[in-house]
């Protein structure tokens, strides 16, 4: 719905800097576009703030989807409420849904809204925990192989390191003949050189 003497305004918002926004009201003329590229969950979202202090009475926001606006259900319906306070009608493209202000018979869509809200904030939760559980799993992955790793060179490998280093050679070279990182030799080298410090001090003893 566009009134005749207001602006088409449109909010985007994309979560991360590598996501793309072109598909987001694409087939909508706007006057003023503000776009954040931030978190949903981030309370500071600096252009959604200009964008409501930018919308004036009879001007249209759009927004390609729910999500796209709120956090979560209580800062859905908050926006909705400043938003239509300020005589501004908001549309969201993706659920064809329209908030005229003032609108008394609204009703059915101020209820459909808390459903698809509630809806939105639960599956958000729902993806939240499977990103956690993700990288747990991940976690537990990259923790075996760095157990792997640790035996990747055995103990008469680490002995002829020790003496290749303490003959002078590089620990670039040493590191590409065993194909190791040079922080493994350094960490070989380290280790042996704790050890030959508690032989000495038993013998000492």
């Amino acid at each position: 719905m566009t009134m005749s003497n207001g602006k088409n305004v449109g909010y985007i918002r994309v979560s991360t800097l590598l996501q793309n926004t072109d598909r987001q009201l694409v087939d909508i003329e706007l006057d003023k576009v503000f776009e954040d590229r931030i978190s949903g969950k981030d309370a500071k979202r600096p252009q959604l703030e200009a964008c409501l202090q930018y919308l004036r009475e009879d001007d249209v926001l759009y927004v390609h989807s729910i999500d796209r606006l709120a956090r979560n259900l209580a800062d859905l319906l908050n926006l909705v409420k400043i938003i239509n306070d300020k005589g501004v009608t908001l549309t969201f493209v993706k659920e064809q849904m329209t908030f005229v202000p003032n609108d008394s018979q609204n009703f059915h869509q101020k209820f459909t809204l808390q459903i698809l809200g509630a809806v939105a904030e639960f599956e958000r939760e729902l993806l939240l925990e499977r990103q956690r559980e993700g990288i747990k799993i991940a976690q537990a992955k990259n923790k075996y192989k760095n157990c792997g790793r640790k035996e990747k060179l055995s103990k008469k490998e680490q002995n002829e390191i020790v003496d290749l280093i303490s003959n002078g050679e590089s620990v670039a070279v040493t590191a590409r003949k065993y194909n190791v990182s040079r922080q493994t030799i350094y960490t070989i080298l380290h280790r042996s050189n704790i050890e030959k410090q508690s032989k000495n001090s038993n013998e000492a003893a």
